[in-house]
């Protein structure tokens, strides 16, 4: 595979064509010096808004982002796409479903789509949802990134995004139910999907709204909004009110960190299991960004195991 593009102002020059092949790269050669070098720049760089859009399957997810994309371009603001879709078991590729309903014209270069394999990940994300949303929060104002389905296993999107979304349809039960979804602890926002349904749409808001305030918070619990993707109703609203909802800017940096700590531990520990975790957490604050810390202290670790492999 080619070079990735010098720094990001070339990334951006590079249009589509650059982006997928640092995304694919990202599969590929995550450690690439290169690559590294812009997720650094990213990480450290202003950027856009990273929505985490949840729920169950068939509740509409791909819908409603295909009715986001439309009215956030009508804005003129860009917008980048993660679909995180189920795993082929032949290939352990994406099955690309989410990106096939995500409908976009391929001319318009202020929207950009990309599927990627949960594969083993029960958390509704892929391996690399992460970086690749940094990475793209430097090229567009909005990066939503749509997970597989949601339970009790598959909040990981509150480590990626800034704010959390999820989305609830009517029919989907009471607020028991919401709770043992074991995700009302979750969401900063809460969007009634098909509210052309009227009634049982109004139902289910006040289901959620039952379910947030049987939640344990210490925070402001989640604000309810009932829209239609199919009429348009309630789309504008409901964008301005996630915009309202996005943490100030000390809030946001401090989540910005802590999101990075979190997927630098992880991606540690898959690599060399807790005892590794546990030699080499201490040491990932000496490094400015959890992608340069990761590379540094992965290709030190494998240098000493095989070492010490070799030894025995």
């Amino acid at each position: 595979m080619s070079t990735p593009p010098r720094d990001l102002a070339a990334l951006r020059a590079g249009g589509k064509a650059a982006l997928a092949r640092c995304l694919s790269m990202l599969e590929t050669d995550p450690a690439h010096p290169a690559l590294v070098g812009l997720l650094d720049a990213a990480f450290t760089g202003p950027g856009g808004l990273v929505l985490g859009l949840t729920g169950p399957p068939g509740v509409g997810k791909s819908t409603l982002t295909n009715a986001m994309i439309a009215r956030l371009r009508a804005r003129g603001e860009r917008v980048g796409v993660i679909a995180v879709d189920p795993s082929s078991r032949r290939t352990g590729g994406a099955l690309l479903g989410d990106r096939a309903r995500i409908e976009t014209d391929p001319e318009d270069t202020g929207v950009f789509v990309r599927s990627m394999a949960a594969r083993r990940r029960l958390g509704g994300l892929a391996d690399l949802t992460y970086p690749a949303a940094v990475l793209m929060r430097a090229l567009f104002d909005w990066v939503i990134i749509e997970t597989v389905g949601v339970g009790q296993s598959e909040t990981e999107i509150v480590d990626c995004a800034d704010l959390v979304v999820f989305c609830a349809q009517p029919g989907s039960g009471d607020a028991l139910q919401f709770m043992k979804a074991g995700v009302m602890e979750m969401p900063d926002v809460v969007l009634v999907t098909k509210g052309d349904m009227g009634a049982p749409a109004r139902r289910a808001a006040a289901d959620v709204r039952g379910a947030l305030s049987l939640a344990a918070e210490d925070r402001p619990p989640a604000a309810v909004a009932i829209l239609s993707a199919v009429t348009g109703e309630g789309i504008g609203e409901a964008l301005d009110l996630i915009a309202a909802r996005a943490p100030d800017p000390a809030e946001g940096a401090a989540r910005h960190r802590a999101r990075a700590r979190a997927w630098a531990e992880s991606r540690l520990a898959e690599s060399f299991g807790s005892v590794g975790l546990a030699a080499l957490a201490p040491l990932i604050d000496r490094y400015a960004t959890p992608f340069s810390a990761v590379s540094a202290l992965g290709d030190s670790a494998r240098t000493a195991v095989q070492a010490s492999l070799e030894n025995i």
